[in-house]
């Protein structure tokens, strides 16, 4: 029996392989390793992808979120509002900045950062930095208004292409960070991310600051360090973004069709579309009521790549644990860690695929109790 991965990077190759090896030629021959005209030409592709006039590549989406919140200027050690419920890329970009995570409680029903809970803390910070989780958007323009005038920056690691109310990811907040780690709707053959927004001196300044504060080689205008998307990356990019539409729409289909196989299951709840969102399915995570390993190990021993997403909340890391926060503090974000599965969804996956995880599913759930 064929296995089911979490994520086919095998299949989305086999797409572009002659493309990217074209690309590959192309780069080789020029010598243009870092910032070539293939980052060039993929910066403006995907700033018109997201709606704004900037995009600055960064050799990953954690130094794309530090060099966000660096580029705006924010005081040292202010507080930055973000959701507990995150990868702790989102925190440690906090950190890196020189400002301090002020973490919130997130939604039961979508896992969203809580427009309520902010409202809670913003007096004791600076910024808020939402983050578009599993493929759709936080509440942007409640966040927007909690915020208070202060600057909100887009998380939309797991966004690409992703909508709310005809807005697309990266274009709500003053900046947004992405990252393109190979898993993700829009992913590059090794790490690197990007910076969007409609703001040219913000741009300016990551560009600077991510390119050791440098606009002239050897004159350093500010304090930076070394961050740029290197080219062979870039021809990747432009490759898999001119599919990006397609691909996320396949997702659309395959989400559908979950939804459909899954419905009714007792002690399981599929995922939940906030109005307004148009989803591009980077995840598709459901919830085990109860046993949710005990599922997960069902499905590993099937062949079946599921996934468990943050089974250790920010908050509780060890890292983290000079932030104040204990056990209980965000009472959603724990169940969430507890009980989310994540299934196998990708551009590619069958209707075939997708039954046999369905079936395996329910049996493992009947088995469990």
């Amino acid at each position: 029996m064929t296995d089911i991965p979490l994520v086919d990077l095998h299949a989305a190759h086999a797409e572009i392989a002659a493309e990217v090896r074209e690309g590959f030629d192309r780069v080789l021959a020029s010598g243009a390793y870092i910032k070539g005209p293939d980052v060039t030409a993929f910066e403006q592709e995907y700033a018109e992808f997201s709606g704004v006039r900037h995009a600055v590549g960064t050799a990953n989406g954690t130094d794309a979120l530090e060099l966000a919140l660096r580029a705006l200027d924010l005081p040292e050690g202010g507080g930055v509002v973000l959701p507990a419920n995150t990868f702790v890329a989102t925190a440690e970009a906090v950190v890196r900045a020189g400002l301090r995570p002020v973490l919130v409680d997130v939604d039961e029903d979508h896992l969203l950062m809580d427009p309520e809970r902010v409202a809670d803390v913003v007096a004791d910070a600076v910024a808020l930095m939402p983050v578009h989780l599993n493929g759709q958007l936080a509440p942007m323009a409640e966040l927007l208004q909690a915020a208070g005038g202060r600057p909100v920056i887009e998380d939309g690691a797991q966004s690409q292409g992703a909508r709310q109310d005809g807005r697309v990811s990266g274009s709500w907040g003053r900046i947004s960070a992405t990252s393109f780690y190979p898993g993700k709707n829009l992913g590059a053959y090794g790490d690197a991310g990007a910076v969007v927004t409609d703001d040219a001196e913000l741009a300016t300044a990551v560009r600077l600051i991510g390119d050791h504060g440098s606009g002239r080689k050897y004159v350093h205008e500010r304090f930076g360090f070394n961050s740029r998307m290197d080219t062979l990356q870039a021809v990747v990019l432009r490759a898999k973004l001119r599919r990006l539409p397609g691909w996320n729409e396949a997702r659309r289909a395959a989400a559908e069709r979950y939804d459909k196989l899954l419905a009714g299951l007792e002690g399981l709840t599929t995922p939940r579309v906030l109005p307004g969102n148009e989803h591009v399915w980077h995840l598709y995570a459901v919830r085990v009521e109860r046993g949710r390993d005990a599922v997960l190990a069902a499905l590993h021993a099937a062949g079946i790549g599921a996934g468990v997403h943050y089974p250790v909340p920010v908050h509780l890391q060890p890292a983290f644990r000079g932030l104040g926060y204990g056990e209980g503090a965000f009472p959603a974000t724990e169940r969430a860690a507890a009980e989310i599965l994540t299934l196998p969804l990708f551009p590619q996956i069958t209707e075939g695929q997708q039954t046999r995880v369905a079936e395996t599913l329910t049996a493992a759930l009947k088995a469990n109790g």
